[in-house]
């Protein structure tokens, strides 16, 4: 584990030394991504730390852990981030849906067996996803250049200030005082997050395109489409654009 840490801290370092160098020839540049050469070097970052620490310790916890259990894991967490995407519903002054995340707690917390089952979608009650940096995008913060975090991947400048606030208001981050408990907990919610993607990753990583690119129009397509709710300033429908698998 610590090599493979001290491994992916190096290609930070190396790839930061070298980030003019990164951006490969004919790539056309993007308005949205002027930090492309930072961008890149930390995206390298990431992608070493995630083929040579998160991939190889999902691998084990999806060898470990029967399918059924790996479900249940991502209910109860899936059920724990709709108290926050009503909150942010809230926030962004729409209470309906708010109401609507509200009630998919309360069912799948009582019915599903704190959440191990997800009974409130087959109910009728749609699953959302809002976080702040929606919310800051519904309260008119314009989105910023494009920026990829160490560890967290692509975001925004926005959506940079939205993770913070993400973190500072989440209960588990925050405020369980047992340290062991909680690193325990974030430990488990970062396998689960990458279990959610573990296909997806290798499809992008065989297919013939240079992967930075697509991750990063796919995230400001997405963001946009999310903090618009599928719709431009004329109320036209947009295409949802591909679901980002390293959000």
């Amino acid at each position: 584990m610590k090599t493979s840490l001290r491994r992916a801290l190096l290609a930070l370092v190396s790839s930061l030394l070298f980030a003019c160098a990164t951006i490969p020839p004919g790539t056309q540049p993007s308005e949205a991504d002027p930090w492309e050469p930072m961008n890149r070097a930390v995206f390298a970052f990431n992608e070493v730390l995630d083929e040579y620490f998160l991939k190889p310790i999902t691998s084990v916890y999806r060898f470990i852990l029967p399918e059924i259990v790996r479900d249940g894991i991502y209910n109860v967490f899936g059920n724990y981030n709709d108290i926050y995407t009503a909150l942010n519903n809230l926030l962004q002054g729409k209470p309906a849906l708010a109401f609507n995340d509200f009630m998919r707690v309360m069912v799948n917390t009582i019915f599903g067996l704190g959440g191990l089952l997800d009974v409130a979608t087959p109910a009728g009650l749609e699953k959302h996803k809002e976080d702040w940096g929606q919310t800051f995008g519904v309260w008119g913060i314009p989105a910023g250049p494009y920026v990829v975090l160490p560890f967290f991947g692509p975001s925004s400048v926005r959506d940079t200030f939205g993770t913070v606030a993400d973190i500072k208001s989440d209960y588990l981050f925050t405020y369980v005082k047992d340290i062991g408990l909680r690193n325990s907990i974030t430990a488990l919610r970062v396998i689960n997050a990458r279990n959610t993607y573990y296909e997806a990753g290798s499809l992008l990583e065989g297919a013939a395109i240079d992967k930075y690119t697509f991750l990063r129009d796919s995230y400001i397509q997405r963001r946009a489409y999310q903090v618009n709710d599928g719709r431009t300033t004329d109320q036209e429908p947009l295409m949802p654009p591909y679901e980002n698998p390293y959000e």
